[in-house]
């Protein structure tokens, strides 16, 4: 099944809805530290992608 097909399907509605059961399930307090977590998940993937890009670029901050 194409990716596009699955993701044009969620309109705005849904979106509310899946927002309103997240909200119920964790509570307004553990939002925040789910997005964080979420975060720096996608943080460390990217780094395990491209390790050589991620040094590069730390090197030339380390050298201005």
């Amino acid at each position: 099944m194409n990716l596009f097909v699955i993701l044009g399907m969620v309109g705005p509605w849904q979106i509310v809805i899946i927002a309103i059961i997240v909200l119920l399930l964790f509570g307004g307090k553990k939002i925040p530290e789910l997005m964080k977590g979420i975060g720096r998940g996608v943080k460390e993937f990217k780094e395990g992608i491209n390790p050589d890009e991620e040094k590069e670029k730390q090197e030339k901050k380390d050298k201005e």
